[in-house]
C-alpha cells in the first residue's frame, strides 16, 4: 500500500509502498477514503524537518539539554549516534480520516463491522495511507448523511470541540477566535450553534468574510483588531480561542488585550506562549492550551488498550467529542464540503505538500483520496533482494551450525534500539544476511529494511518464521510477547536472540523451559537460544573476568546504575508489556554479576525508597542484596533519581586482595598490591559489548562452537528479578529456586 513519510533527519518528503499494518487487539483496520491535511500543524512539522541540524537545535532548546547530558555521560560519540539514531526515523503524516472498515480484530464492544463507515483520528493512527490500524476509541461510525469527505475532517473538528469546551462559554457570551483557517472556520460554526456572539480576527480578507459568512457577527483584520474588538465586546469578551498558527507571541498577546477582566483564554493553535504577566495579572485571565481533541488522547491505556474514562467524570473525551462533531454534521449545524479547496488522489500527494510549502495559490482545506481497490499483500520486497550470495556462499536453512555457512537473519520487531544499536553493530559481523524484517506497523519496517539491506519487510511475523533462508530470528519487539515468538521461533528451527528479558512471569517462563527442553529428550540438533545481556561481553568485563581468574572466592561486586528520569507511563511499567524496571531492566545487573562471579544467585532481598508522592513506578529506585552460591555477594543501586550528566553505570569488585572499577564501561582500573594499572579512560568511547556480543552468536552458529552462557542462567537471572519482585512485595529475603 502507499503511505506518505518524512524522515525528520534530512526533511525528504515520500510516497512509500509499504506493507499493509497488521491486526491488534482493540484496533480497526480501515481502508481510507479520504484523509485531510492539517496545514498549519502538518506544515510546521515539514518546516522543523527540513531544518540544519543546527536549527533544529535551535527550535528544541529542551532535546539539546538532554543531548549535552549525554555527551557529559557517554561522550561525543554516544550521544552523536543516539541523536542520529532518533532523528533517522520516518514519520507517517496525517491525522485525519474517513473510510470503510476491513477487519475489526478482537476489540472491545466496540459496536464496528467489516463494512461499516468510520471516521478516525490520532497522529501515527490515522495517516495518509491506503489503509491504517486505528485504536478503537479513535475510531468513530459515520452517520448514514454524512458523507466521506466531510467525515474526514473528524480530528479537526474534535480539535475545534475541545477548545470550545476549554473555554466553556454560555449562551449569549462573547468570544473572539483569532485565526480564521480550517480550525477557525469550524470553531466559529460550532460556537453559533452555542448561541455565541463571535467576532472573527485574521490576517486574510477573503477568511475573515468567510467566517461573516459562517456566523461571526463581525470579522476584522489582525492589525485593527484591538480597536474593533472594543466596539464589539467594550467590556471585553467573555473568551478568546487562539486558532492561529504563529512563531512569535502576538496572537497571545491580543488574546489578553481584548480579554475582558477574569476572561478565558484557549490556545489551541501552535503560537508563542511567553505570557504576559503584567497584563494577565492586572485582568486575573485564566489561560489555558487546549489538549487536541480531548481527554484520553495521549493516555496509553486509552489508546493502545481501549479503556474508556467513566461517563459521569469525563463527560467529554476524546472519542465522545469526535462522535459529538459528526453529530453536528449530521444535523447541519457545522459545513466542511465547502472548506475544500484542493483535492489530490495519493498518487499525486506530494503535489499537494508542494502547494501548502510553496503557497503559489489560495489554499484552505487539502484533501487527498484513496482508491477503492488497494493492493494489499503483508509483504515488500526490498533492494536487499538483489543479494543472492554473500561471501561466494549460498544462503541456505541447511546450513545451521556448519562452518563457514552464512547466518540468515530474520528481526521481528524493529524500533529504535534496533536501529541505533543492534544491527549497526551486525554489520561488522562476517558471514551474516539480513533476510526479513517483521513490524507492527510496515512502516518502520520498510525503512530499516531498506537501511540495512534486508531482502523483505513484513507484518507477518511468520513470514520470518517460515522462510528456509532464516537461521537465526532476533526477537526485538516489547517485553511481554517475548515468550510468545521464543516459542513460535525455535518450534519453527530457528535459532533464537532476544532482546532482554527473557520474559515477564512465571507462566511465560515455564513454556520456554518445556519448550527448549523438548529438544534435550528429542534427537533434534540443539538449538541455539540467546539473551541479550550484552554487558557480559563488553571488553572491559571480559578484562575483569580475566584478572579475577585466578582471585580466589567468594567476591563482592557492587553496581551503580544512574539512569534519569523515566517518563510516566512508559510501556516499560506496563505490567503486560514490559513488566517493571527489575524484570525489563535490572535483569541486566543481575547477569553481570553472574558473569563476574561464575556463580547462580541463591537468594535476594530488594528496597525500594519510600515515595511521600506516591510515585506509580516504585521499582525506578531500588536497591537489590543478592547471595550467590560461591558464597558471593552481589548489590545494585539503580535509580532515576541521580542527574544524568554523571556517568549512567559504575562496576566496582573486590576479592582477594584485589579491586577492579569498570567506569560506564569506557575504562578499567585494576588495584592489587599497591599498584594500579588502567585500560582506556576518559576519552575512551562507551563499549557496552553489543559487537562483541553478536560477534559471539554468530561464530557459534558458524562454527558449531558451544555458546558461552549456557541457557540455566538465564533462567536463573529471570527467576531472580521474579524473587526480586516478591521481596519487595514481602520486604523479605527470597530463596531463589533454579532450574534443576
Amino acid at each position: 500500500m502507499k503511505q506518505i513519510i518524512q524522515n525528520y533527519k534530512t526533511g525528504e518528503l515520500q510516497l512509500v509502498e509499504v506493507t499493509v499494518p497488521a491486526l491488534r487487539n482493540g484496533f480497526i483496520v480501515v481502508r481510507n477514503m479520504n484523509s485531510v491535511v492539517s496545514v498549519g500543524t502538518e506544515k510546521s512539522m515539514l518546516e522543523m524537518a527540513k531544518k540544519s541540524l543546527l536549527g533544529k537545535a535551535l527550535a528544541r532548546p529542551d532535546l539539546v539539554k538532554q543531548v549535552i547530558a549525554k555527551v557529559k555521560s557517554e561522550g561525543i560519540m554516544e550521544a552523536y549516534k543516539a541523536s542520529m539514531a532518533r532523528l533517522d526515523n520516518p514519520v507517517p503524516l496525517g491525522y485525519s480520516c474517513a473510510g470503510v472498515v476491513l477487519d475489526c480484530g478482537n476489540t472491545i464492544e466496540c459496536g464496528l463491522k467489516t463494512g461499516d463507515r468510520v471516521a478516525c483520528a490520532g497522529s501515527g493512527y490515522a495517516s495518509h495511507a491506503e489503509i491504517v490500524s486505528v485504536p478503537e476509541n479513535l475510531c468513530v461510525k459515520i452517520p448514514d448523511n454524512v458523507d466521506l469527505e466531510s467525515a474526514s475532517f473528524v480530528a479537526l473538528g474534535g480539535i475545534a470541540l475541545e477548545a470550545i469546551r476549554m473555554a466553556n462559554p454560555s449562551l449569549g457570551d462573547k468570544v473572539a477566535v483569532i485565526g480564521l483557517g480550517l480550525l477557525g472556520q469550524i470553531t466559529i460554526q460550532l460556537l453559533r450553534a452555542a448561541g455565541c456572539h463571535i467576532l472573527g480576527i485574521d490576517v486574510s480578507e477573503a477568511k475573515v468574510q468567510m467566517a461573516l459568512q459562517h456566523g461571526a457577527e463581525q470579522g476584522v483584520l489582525s492589525s485593527s483588531a484591538a480597536t474593533s474588538a472594543m466596539t464589539f465586546a467594550p467590556k471585553g469578551f467573555d473568551s478568546v480561542i487562539i486558532m492561529a498558527a504563529a512563531k512569535n507571541n502576538q496572537p497571545l498577546e491580543l488574546a489578553g488585550a481584548i480579554a475582558r477582566e477574569r476572561g478565558r483564554i484557549v490556545a489551541a493553535g501552535l503560537v508563542g506562549l511567553e505570557i504576559p504577566r503584567k497584563l494577565f495579572f492586572e485582568k486575573e485571565l485564566d489561560f489555558v492550551v487546549s489538549r487536541a481533541w480531548g481527554p484520553g488522547v495521549f493516555d496509553p491505556d486509552y489508546n493502545e488498550k481501549g479503556l474508556d474514562y467513566p461517563y459521569a467524570y469525563a463527560r467529554w473525551t476524546a472519542k465522545r467529542n469526535l462522535e459529538e462533531f459528526l453529530s453536528q454534521l449530521s444535523k447541519g449545524a457545522v459545513k466542511v464540503d465547502h472548506l475544500i479547496s484542493h483535492r489530490f488522489p495519493i498518487e499525486k500527494a506530494l503535489d499537494a505538500y508542494d502547494l501548502i510549502l510553496k503557497g503559489k495559490e489560495p489554499y484552505l482545506g487539502v484533501l487527498i483520496s484513496y482508491p477503492e481497490s488497494v493492493k494489499t499483500g503483508n509483504k515488500v520486497q526490498l533492494k536487499g533482494a538483489i543479494l543472492e550470495k554473500i561471501a561466494g556462499q549460498e544462503m541456505s536453512g541447511s546450513a545451521l551450525r556448519n562452518p563457514h555457512s552464512t547466518i540468515g537473519i530474520g528481526l521481528i520487531g524493529a524500533g529504535l534500539f534496533a536501529r541505533g544499536t543492534l544491527l549497526p553493530a551486525i554489520q561488522g559481523v562476517e558471514g551474516v544476511s539480513f533476510r526479513g524484517i517483521a513490524t507492527r506497523t510496515g512502516l518502520s519496517g520498510n525503512h530499516i529494511g531498506k537501511k540495512f539491506w534486508f531482502a523483505y519487510s513484513t507484518t507477518d511475523a511468520s513470514e520470518v518464521l517460515k522462510d528456509p533462508e532464516v537461521n537465526l530470528v532476533m526477537i526485538l519487539t516489547r517485553h511481554g510477547s517475548h515468550a510468545k515468538w521464543i516459542c513460535e521461533a525455535l518450534k519453527a528451527g530457528k535459532h533464537v536472540f532476544v532482546e532482554k528479558p527473557l520474559c515477564i512471569n512465571d507462566q511465560q517462563l515455564d513454556q520456554i523451559v518445556e519448550t527448549y527442553s523438548a529438544f534435550r529428550n528429542s534427537q533434534s540438533t540443539m538449538p541455539l537460544l540467546m539473551v541479550g545481556f550484552n554487558r557480559r561481553f563488553a571488553p572491559t568485563t571480559q578484562e575483569a573476568i580475566r584478572l579475577f581468574s585466578n582471585i580466589s572466592r567468594p567476591l563482592i561486586v557492587t553496581i551503580r546504575v544512574n539512569v534519569g528520569p523515566i517518563r510516566k507511563g512508559s510501556w516499560v511499567h506496563d505490567p503486560e508489556e514490559g513488566g517493571g524496571n527489575i524484570i525489563g531492566e535490572v535483569c541486566h545487573f543481575l547477569d553481570l554479576i553472574q558473569g563476574i562471579t561464575g556463580s547462580y544467585p541463591v537468594n535476594v532481598f530488594a528496597r525500594v525508597i519510600q515515595q511521600e508522592d506516591g510515585g506509580r513506578n516504585p521499582e525506578d529506585n531500588v536497591a537489590i542484596s543478592l547471595s550467590l552460591a560461591d558464597g558471593s555477594v552481589g548489590n545494585i543501586v539503580y535509580t532515576t533519581m541521580g542527574d544524568k550528566s554523571v556517568a549512567r553505570e559504575k562496576v566496582e569488585i573486590f576479592g582477594g586482595g584485589a579491586v577492579c572499577v569498570i567506569e560506564n564501561f569506557k575504562g578499567l582500573t585494576w588495584s592489587q598490591g599497591g599498584k594500579k594499572k588502567g585500560i582506556g579512560g576518559v576519552f575512551s568511547v562507551v563499549d557496552r559489548g553489543y559487537k562483541s556480543e553478536m560477534r559471539t552468536v554468530v561464530d557459534c552458529l558458524r562454527q558449531g562452537k558451544p555458546f558461552p552462557v549456557p541457557f540455566e542462567s538465564y533462567v536463573a537471572t529471570t527467576r531472580t528479578t521474579f524473587a526480586a519482585m516478591e521481596s519487595l512485595r514481602t520486604r523479605k529475603p527470597v530463596e531463589i529456586i533454579l532450574l534443576s
